[in-house]
């Protein structure tokens, strides 16, 4: 898979990677490759997802009763 691939394609990586682990007639040396390809395709996925989570904001009212955006934190809180 080229460099800098999307999300989604290196989701549908590690979905097919998945898929072909489960098969049990996979051979122990094609399943080690697969599963290699898996994590690298993982650790694609997640710098994305890491990456989009910076982005996201959430639309709030400031101060004066203005729209404005601060960061969202997903684990609940609201970065002011």
């Amino acid at each position: 898979m080229a460099k800098g691939s999307s999300f989604e394609q290196a989701l549908e990586q590690l979905e097919e990677c998945v898929r072909q682990l489960e098969t049990p007639d996979v051979p122990i040396e094609e399943a080690l490759k697969l599963y290699e390809t898996g994590v690298k395709a993982a650790t694609r996925c997640r710098k994305a997802l890491t990456s989009i989570e910076t982005k996201l904001e959430r639309l709030t009212l400031d101060q004066d009763n203005q729209p404005s955006t601060v960061p969202l934190d997903l684990t609940g809180s609201v970065h002011e």
